[in-house]
């Protein structure tokens, strides 16, 4: 089973909370035990899973990700200007696995999943795929 998500993103960085799109989609089907993955097909895009109780947690991430992989480099060689968004994406990764027991993604008290945008706003899509 295999889903295609669209997001819409609306800054150049942005980490989306998807937690509970994907869960929807496991209850769905009623799967109860299994795995879920979630890929994002992007190479300016990622998926993390991270904090998602205080939303400072976000904004220090993309603050620290602007620290490490400034948008302005003056070695960065890349016609299209956007070497930093490809460095976060590779950092963040593209994609993320989830155990689901009992039919609920088995996700700490504290932990969310992102997509996250390194190059927007876009239109974005990412899959969720059941096992």
């Amino acid at each position: 089973m295999l889903k295609k998500i669209t997001v819409h993103t609306k800054k150049r960085d942005q980490m989306i909370e998807v937690t509970d799109t994907i869960q929807q989609y496991v209850t769905e089907h009623g799967l109860t035990d299994g795995a879920v993955i979630v890929y994002c097909p992007h190479t300016t895009g990622g998926i993390t899973i991270n904090e998602n109780a205080d939303p400072d947690v976000k904004r220090d991430m993309i603050r620290r990700f602007d620290e490490m992989y400034p948008w302005h480099h003056e070695l960065d060689h890349h016609m299209e200007g956007n070497t930093a968004a490809h460095m976060k994406a590779s950092t963040v990764g593209a994609s993320q696995h989830v155990i689901i027991e009992n039919g609920r993604l088995l996700l700490g008290t504290w932990q969310g999943i992102y997509f996250c945008e390194w190059d927007g706003p876009r239109t974005r899509t990412f899959f969720v795929k059941l096992l």
